[in-house]
This record gives structure tokens, C-alpha cells and sequence, in this order.
């Protein structure tokens, strides 16, 4: 409600209360307050004053003034040190629409800082939006927010509830053992009684038997408690099963709580591809933590193969591609938290055998093939106003490329230049909206795959003209050199290629003779390849993305309560 009723509150005219805040009166119309809570209702209907003056305790004027303004104009003026006070006030009010409002903002407003203080401030002012919001950040950023001094002030029952979730978020299981001896640390007369309390949430079978020896056992907490020691005792039990029945690597798949892996924060997905004679519609999601792949309910709207997919807010895109011979222009999307399908602006062009990417939260579409042509057109696509931007063509059309991000810019390498595979790359500057070749390829490439890792561009397999490829090499910007690197254990050509953490890996593809079901992991530390789980699909021309950070993981994890048992 705006307008008239805020110029007669301003202007003190037809008012018929007062409302009082320690020593500041604020002049109203009873029946504005009314329609925005009920507390006010009942105050009105209830209180009998003979001056129509009404006492508001427990809250400042300032506060008060932001609260009338909302009641009589629909809009609140919040910042970030107003706005828990602010909540608070909304909520001993039942101001449901200044407290929606603020906890919008202060969901905005997350960071390494502040989510613990968050998470704990919904207990003092229940939202149960803002408190999963906050709860969620924590447990993707934990090894980062233990980085700030808030967790050393989480009771030992909010500690062991995070420490406890699968959805814990750390690189390893020495993390979690090391946050809790800082706890403790903190105060630690009244807290090393909590140690065996805190020690089972540590998934112990899931570090080494040197680390436990090392670190675990050594510690004074461990050595003196009981509990502690069966805790340590059980978990070299479960590691010595594990080696004898399952030796091979991932020995870490139980469901057992002390091996239980946590759930993985990000997942792969896999999609479409040429099935015998047409496009699929699968879509198959590999848990790196476990090594295995499921098969979603989740498939795609439309069949497609030789498409571009990308991760972005939440939305999986699914960008052109082909189908029944058909080059594509269409983009859908798949909501990960509703399962839900949304069809996007198309392109400018129709584009399959195309290089998809995302930077700075617009996604971009390279080259590829228009039923008959290769194009060197590129396009940018805005998901806040749903359209496509044609930009700065490509020096070469491209098509059978593959692109990576790196440094605010855009390299794109190889790919088929008319008939032949092609050695050249070049590189995108937003900022300029201009391109720039760099230094060539080693080998010449196409339907191969290219990926961004520690400031470094990599190009893996693909074609050389008609000769199936597993050599490797690597771009350093700095240097604008190539180097080769240890070739793939097996020659791919249109397979999927993407990095979790510190590995690569690799899916599916064709070496002409057959497709390949066989997926291989690098180590860039020790350049090296080795084999995991090979992947249920058997199709060439798939698109991957790697999905990363979403609340509902668990729809798209291996299941934990379907490991193997100790």
C-alpha cells in the first residue's frame, strides 16, 4: 500500500494512535498495521488505552521507523547492521513479509565469515530457509570456515551434528581429526571430556594405518580414553577386511559409519551420445568418491549427440547438438532442485560438433557445425535475460574443437578446418572482445577434449586426420610452449573429459574399431593414467559437465546406504 495513506501518516492527519518506542512517538492508522501482522491486531483489539498510545518494548525507534515504513509502502531499507536486529524485531511482530526479506539478504550476504554465527542466529530468529542456506554453506566451505575463529564457539552438539553429515565437504578425514583437537583446545578443561564423542564422527578407515599410528593413537586424548582407543581399535579392524577382500583401489566403499564415504561435493554427468543409429536420451552421473556411476531418473528432454553442456546456478544446460542427422539450436535446461525441465532462447545458429563454456556467469558457444558448414561464429548467452549475443568471430571456424576457461579468457584448440585436423589455437579476451592465436599444437586434433588445471591449458586424444589418438600435451600461457605429456592407456576419440579436484577423467569415445567403455583417471602430479570404473553407457558424441555444490546431492550420488557392508 503506497501513496495516499503514507502522505496522511507523514502529514499526521486522520491518525488514530500512537505507537511508542522508549522515547520516540510515531503517529499511525490502526488499520494499516492491522494488514501487515497479526501482532498488531491483537494489540489493537486488546490494549485499551485512553490516550490510544501503545508501549513497544524490546526493539529500538530506529527499528520501528523501518517497520512502519514497510507497513504503509511495501518496501524495507535494510543493511547489513540493521538487519538481524531488524529480523528479530520482524519476528516478535509476525511481519512475515519483512522477515522473508531479510533473510533474503542475509542468505546473499553468506560468507567464509559469518555462516557458522548464521546458522546459529536461527535459533534465536527460526527460518527454516536461511537456516538449510546457511547450514549447506558449511558444509560445502568447511575446510575454509574453520579458517575463522566462529567454530571454536559451536557447542559440542552443534559440532558433532556437522562433523557427523555426509555432506561434509573436506578433502580428507586428517581435517575433520584436527578441527576437533582445535576445538578442544579452545577450552580445553571443559572439553577433552567430549573426545571419544567427537573422535566417532571422524571417518577413521577412510585415512591410512601410518596416519592413525602416526597421529591418531600418539594423541594424549586418544592414549588416555578408553572409548577412544576401541574407536581406533575398530577402525584397523575394518581397514584390515577391506585389504584382504578388496584389493583394488576406492578399498573405502562400506557402510560401515567409519568407513562410510561422505557424499561427494561434486559429481560428473554424462549425456546423450550416438547410440547405434541415433541420439540418446540417457544421462549417467559418476561419484568419483566411490567410483561408481548410476544411472539417474533424470533424462534428457530431447535426444542429442555432438552437444555442449554446461553447470551454471544450480541449471544444467544442454546447448545444440544433433539429432536424426539434424544440427540443433535449441538450449534446454534441467533444474537440479525441482527435476525440472525449462526450454531456453535458441541460438543464433545451429551448431552440432560445437565448444561450449562458461565465464563470468555467461555461457559461450564456439564454432561448430551447421549441417553443412563449419562456423567460426561464437555466441554469448545471458541467463538473467534469457538471450543469445552473437560476438567476435573465431580467427579459423572450428568444428570436432574443444575449449577451456582459464584466467578470464577463453583458448579453444584444434578441431576440423574443412577436411583436415588442425594444429592451431587461439585465444578470447572478453574484455576486448577480441581473439589471438598462440603457439600451435604439438599434434594436430579433432574430436578431442581440452581442460583448464593449475594455470595450464590441457589437450587430450581425439583424431589426427583419421589416426585415433592418446597422446597428451599441455599450453603454458606464459611461456605461449606445448609439451607433451604420458598418452592415455587407450586411444579416444569424442569422449568426455573433466576435472574434480587435482584429477582428470576420462569417458567413453571411439577409436573407430569400437566404443569404448572403459573410463581412466590422470594424476598431473605424478603424470600418470590408471583405470576406474568403466561407465554403463557405450555411446560416442556424449556431452559431460562436472555438477558441483548443490544442496540436493544425494539425488545424484551413488547411494551410502547401498556400499558393501564391513
Amino acid at each position: 500500500m503506497t501513496g495516499i495513506p503514507n502522505d496522511l501518516r507523514l502529514a499526521e492527519q486522520f491518525c488514530d494512535a500512537i505507537l511508542q518506542v522508549e522515547d520516540r512517538q510515531f503517529p499511525i492508522h490502526r488499520i494499516i498495521l492491522c494488514d501487515c501482522s497479526t501482532y498488531f491486531q491483537a494489540l489493537f483489539v486488546h490494549q485499551i488505552t485512553k490516550d490510544k498510545v501503545f508501549h513497544i518494548t524490546l526493539m529500538s525507534p530506529d527499528i520501528m521507523q523501518i517497520i512502519i515504513e514497510f507497513a504503509y509502502t511495501g518496501s524495507v531499507t535494510m543493511t547489513k547492521d540493521n538487519v538481524h536486529e531488524l529480523m528479530v524485531a520482524a519476528e516478535m511482530l509476525n511481519i512475515i513479509g519483512i522477515i522473508q526479506a531479510c533473510s533474503s539478504f542475509i542468505s546473499e550476504h553468506l560468507c567464509l565469515q559469518n555462516c557458522i554465527g548464521i546458522w546459529h542466529f536461527t535459533d534465536i530468529c527460526p527460518s527454516y530457509e536461511l537456516r538449510c542456506k546457511a547450514f549447506h554453506y558449511i558444509m560445502v566451505h568447511f575446510d575454509r570456515a574453520i579458517n575463522f575463529k566462529e567454530y571454536l564457539q559451536l557447542s559440542v552438539h552443534d559440532l558433532t551434528e556437522i562433523l557427523g553429515k555426509d555432506e561434509l565437504n573436506v578433502k580428507n578425514e586428517r581435517t575433520v581429526f584436527d578441527v576437533i583437537l582445535c576445538w578442544i583446545a579452545h577450552i580445553p578443561k571443559e572439553r577433552e571430556k567430549h573426545m571419544a564423542k567427537l573422535l566417532s564422527q571422524v571417518r577413521l578407515a577412510n585415512t591410512s594405518i601410518e596416519y592413525i599410528e602416526n597421529n591418531v593413537r600418539t594423541n594424549q586424548l586418544v592414549k588416555l580414553n578408553p572409548e577412544c582407543q576401541k574407536i581406533v581399535n575398530d577402525s584397523f579392524k575394518i581397514m584390515s577386511s577391506l585389504t584382504k577382500r578388496i584389493p583394488k583401489p576406492f578399498t573405502s566403499c562400506l557402510s560401515d559409519t567409519r568407513a562410510r564415504p561422505r557424499l561427494p561435493n561434486s559429481v560428473i554427468w554424462v549425456s546423450g551420445g550416438k547410440k547405434e543409429t541415433h541420439a540418446s536420451c540417457d544421462i549417467e552421473v559418476y561419484d568419483h568418491l566411490v567410483d561408481r556411476w548410476i544411472s539417474i531418473k533424470d533424462k534428457l528432454r530431447d535426444s542429442r549427440a555432438y552437444h555442449g553442456t554446461v553447470f551454471l546456478d544450480g541449471y544444467v544446460y544442454f546447448v545444440g547438438g544433433s539429432k536424426y542427422m539434424e544440427s540443433l539450436d535449441s538450449v534446454v535446461r534441467l533444474d537440479l532442485k525441482t527435476h525440472s525441465w525449462q526450454e531456453m532462447m535458441y541460438m543464433h545458429y545451429r551448431r552440432c560438433h560445437l565448444s561450449v563454456t562458461v565465464l563470468n556467469g555467461f555461457i559461450y558457444a564456439l564454432g561448430g557445425l551447421d549441417d553443412s558448414f563449419g562456423l567460426s561464429t561464437v555466441e554469448r548467452y545471458c541467463p538473467k535475460t534469457n538471450q543469445w549475443t552473437l560476438i567476435a568471430p573465431m580467427i579459423e571456424g572450428r568444428r570436432s574443437a574443444s575449449c577451456a576457461t582459464l584466467d578470464g579468457k577463453i583458448y579453444i584448440c584444434g578441431g576440423l578446418n574443412r577436411r583436415y585436423s588442425s594444429r592451431t589455437a587461439e585465444c578470447y579476451d572478453p574484455e576486448t572482445n577480441q581473439w589471438t592465436l598462440i603457439a600451435h599444437m604439438n599434434m594436430s586434433r579433432s574430436q578431442h577434449r581440452v581442460v583448464a588445471y593449475n594455470d595450464q591449458i590441457y589437450a587430450i586424444g581425439g583424431l589426427r586426420n583419421i589416426y585415433p589418438l592418446k597422446c597428451v600435451e599441455t599450453y603454458m600461457p606464459k611461456t605461449n610452449t606445448w609439451s607433451m605429456l604420458c598418452p592415455m592407456c587407450i586411444q579416444r576419440r569424442n569422449f568426455c573429459l573433466e576435472v574434480i579436484g587435482d584429477r582428470f577423467y576420462v569417458v567413453g569415445g571411439s577409436n573407430f574399431r569400437s566404443k569404448s567403455y572403459n573410463a581412466e583417471v590422470y594424476d598431473p602430479h605424478t603424470n600418470s593414467w590408471c583405470s576406474i570404473s568403466d561407465s554403463k553407457m557405450s555411446y560416442y558424441g556424449m556431452s559431460s559437465c562436472v555438477v558441483s555444490g548443490i544442496p540436493n546431492m544425494i539425488d545424484f550420488s551413488f547411494p551410502r546406504d547401498h556400499l558393501p557392508d564391513s
